[in-house]
């Protein structure tokens, strides 16, 4: 999937930021719940609880997930006009191969293999 056109009205790089650890905390979180009540309901609660078992689970996935989503999201959403030009020579090529402008019009495609005598 590409990444998201770079606007004007998406906000700087501590917006990118802030919203890549909002989402990643919010899975974190859930990922969180999904693995400390399994735990809880496999191995028992322990000495602390439940309740400070699961909020450890949580906490610790929620700052994990927060953080590399952080990161992420900024390396992602960032300008394509930083990359070499030989990237950007490439994905254009790609783009308009003969066999994916055939696929895009639904055509058949012929592949014609070698004979390899061994």
């Amino acid at each position: 999937m590409p990444p998201p056109p770079n606007t004007t009205a998406g906000g700087g790089t501590l917006e990118k930021m802030t919203m890549g650890a909002l989402m990643g905390t919010g899975v974190g979180l859930t990922i969180g719940f999904i693995f400390g009540m399994t735990s809880i309901v496999r191995a028992g609660p322990g000495p602390r609880g439940s309740i400070a078992t699961l909020a450890t689970y949580m906490g610790s996935s929620a700052a994990t997930f927060g953080f590399f989503m952080s990161i992420g999201s900024v390396i992602r959403t960032d300008s394509p006009h930083g990359l070499p030009e030989s990237y950007r020579t490439r994905s254009r090529l790609l783009a308009e191969s003969p066999v994916r402008s055939a696929w895009r019009r639904n055509e058949p495609v012929e592949v014609k293999a070698k004979e390899v005598s061994w």
